[in-house]
């Protein structure tokens, strides 16, 4: 991790992030989950779907379809904040990139739950893998563009600045 020299500036948390560790595990957790899901898909997923009932058999269609797409999309994002990190591309260039990626709302799967509990566990855990690294890569991308860009340096004290906007957002005087 390169250690801030600008002390006048604040530290931005997507920077911080992208430099850390725990970026670091989530990038190793989220790519391990891609090629377990296509080694499972591809071996033991195809056979366990052959001995599935037509109703149950066309919920694991569409839930592969949706799994495989869900972790293409992750792995899009884990890829984009790597290619930051190591300097092949700019933070603007990789926002600009991020617009590409669309995450299914989660909540809108297992509509057929009575067929989905019928799934294959292997499965199932699988997709409920990729629903936990989506939840933290939502977390995440919500606090990176919550991340105010860095300002000049200024006379102005900032924790006044935002009890102002508070005051006046909430009609009151502090």
């Amino acid at each position: 991790m390169r250690l801030r020299t600008d002390t006048k500036q604040p530290i931005s948390f997507g920077e911080a992030y992208a430099q850390s560790e725990t970026f670091r595990a989530l990038f190793r957790q989220g790519m391990g989950l891609v090629e377990e899901t296509a080694a499972y898909l591809d071996g033991d997923g195809r056979f366990a779907s052959r001995a599935l009932e037509r109703p149950v058999a066309a919920v694991y269609a569409r839930e592969s379809m949706r799994l495989t797409t869900r972790l293409m999309q992750l792995a899009s994002w884990l890829l984009l904040h790597r290619s930051v990190i190591e300097g092949d591309m700019t933070a603007a260039q990789a926002a600009d990139e991020k617009r590409k990626i669309r995450l299914e709302p989660l909540g809108t799967q297992n509509a057929d739950e009575e067929f989905f509990a019928q799934l294959p566990d292997r499965f199932a855990d699988l997709i409920n893998r990729s629903f936990s690294l989506q939840k933290q890569v939502e977390m995440i991308d919500a606090a990176l563009l919550g991340d105010p860009a860095p300002r000049a340096a200024s006379n102005e004290n900032p924790v006044g600045a935002q009890i102002a906007s508070l005051a006046a957002a909430l009609g009151a005087s502090f």
